[in-house]
C-alpha cells in the first residue's frame, strides 16, 4: 500500500500544522536573505514595452522621427527619445525537489539540501515581488501571482511538501510560451527521467536555469573505513569495509552526472549551477537572480 493511501484524517492535520508552524521561520530566513541584495524596486528595469515612463536618452541615428519626444527636445538644442519600462508578461514558476534525498545532511548538519533551495526559491521570489513580477510553484493548479499573500502561499507550499519518494521529478504542466522556470534539485535520481521531465517544460519554449543542490560530502566524499551507506527513507543500504576504495570511482560517476546537467541546459538553452550548502546562500541568490535576468 502507497503511503498516500495511509494518511488519515490526524496525520493530515498534523501535517498541516506542522508546515504551519514551519512557515514563520522559512519566510524570515528568506526575507533576511533577499534583504542582503538590496536591489531595490526596480532592480529589474530594462527599456522595452510598457506604459510607466523610464528615461529620456539621445536620440542615434537609428530612431524616426516619431520616435522623438518633442516636448522633453523643445527644452534645449538635442533631440530625445522617451523610453518606457520594460515589462514582464511571463511568470516565473519554481520547482523545488522535495524528495527523501533532499533531506540529506551531513557536511552541514544545520541546513539540509531542501532547507537551502526553499530558501533560495522564496527568497528569489520576494525579489521578484518587489518588482511586481509574478511566480508559483510548479504545482500549484492556481495562476502565478505577485504580492505578500502569493509569498505566503508559496511557503506554506514549500514547507507542507512531503518525501513521498527517494527522489521526485517536475511535475508536468501546460506553461505559457515565454515564462521562465526556476529547478532547484539535487539531480541525482534516474537520469532518463530528468531529461524528459526537464525537455516537456524547455519544449513549451520555457527558459529556465537548473540549480543542482549538494551536500559538501557528496561533493567530497571524505568517507574512510567501515562506512554503512543508507539511502535517507532507508530503502537501500550498502556497507564498505573500505569506503576510501569508491572514492575516486564515485566522484567519477558525480562529474559524468554533472557533465550531464550541463549538456542538458545547453540543449534546452537553459543555465545550469551548482550550489553546494556550506557555501554562502548570498551567492546562490545573486546567482539565480542574474540568471533570470538572462533568461526573460
Amino acid at each position: 500500500m502507497s503511503e498516500t493511501a495511509q494518511i488519515t484524517p490526524r496525520a493530515l492535520r498534523n501535517r498541516s500544522e506542522q508546515a504551519a508552524s514551519a512557515m514563520p521561520a522559512l519566510i524570515a530566513r528568506a526575507r533576511h536573505l533577499a534583504a542582503t541584495l538590496n536591489l531595490g524596486v526596480h532592480g529589474r528595469r530594462r527599456s522595452g514595452q510598457g506604459e510607466e515612463f523610464w528615461q529620456y536618452r539621445p536620440a542615434g541615428n537609428t530612431d524616426s522621427l516619431r520616435d522623438i519626444d518633442w516636448r522633453r527636445s523643445a527644452r534645449g538644442d538635442a533631440y530625445f527619445v522617451r523610453q518606457t519600462e520594460w515589462h514582464s508578461a511571463q511568470a516565473v514558476h519554481f520547482w523545488i525537489d522535495s524528495g527523501a534525498s533532499m533531506r540529506f545532511s551531513d557536511g552541514n548538519p544545520a541546513t539540509s539540501k531542501l532547507q537551502r533551495a526553499q530558501v533560495l526559491a522564496l527568497a528569489v521570489a520576494m525579489l521578484l515581488s518587489k518588482a511586481g513580477e509574478r511566480f508559483a510553484v510548479l504545482e500549484d493548479a492556481g495562476p502565478p501571482k505577485t504580492g505578500e499573500t502569493q509569498i505566503a502561499h508559496m511557503a506554506m507550499s514549500l514547507s507542507s511538501a512531503q518525501a513521498l519518494d527517494e527522489y521526485q521529478l517536475p511535475p508536468p504542466k501546460p506553461l505559457k510560451q515565454g515564462s521562465r522556470a526556476v529547478f532547484l534539485s539535487d539531480f541525482l535520481g534516474d537520469w532518463d527521467e530528468t531529461i524528459t521531465a526537464v525537455s516537456k517544460i524547455a519544449d513549451q519554449d520555457v527558459q529556465g536555469v537548473l540549480c543542482q543542490v549538494l551536500d559538501p560530502y557528496e561533493v567530497a566524499f571524505p568517507y574512510q573505513g567501515r562506512t554503512i551507506f543508507e539511502s535517507v527513507k532507508g530503502g537501500l543500504s550498502f556497507e564498505s569495509r573500505r569506503a576510501d576504495a569508491l572514492r575516486l570511482e564515485y566522484l567519477d560517476r558525480l562529474e559524468q552526472r554533472t557533465d550531464a546537467l550541463k549538456n542538458l541546459a545547453r540543449a534546452t538553452g537553459w543555465r545550469y549551477s551548482q550550489h553546494q550548502t556550506d557555501s554562502s546562500a548570498q551567492s546562490g541568490l545573486l546567482w539565480l537572480y542574474s540568471a533570470l535576468e538572462w533568461a526573460a
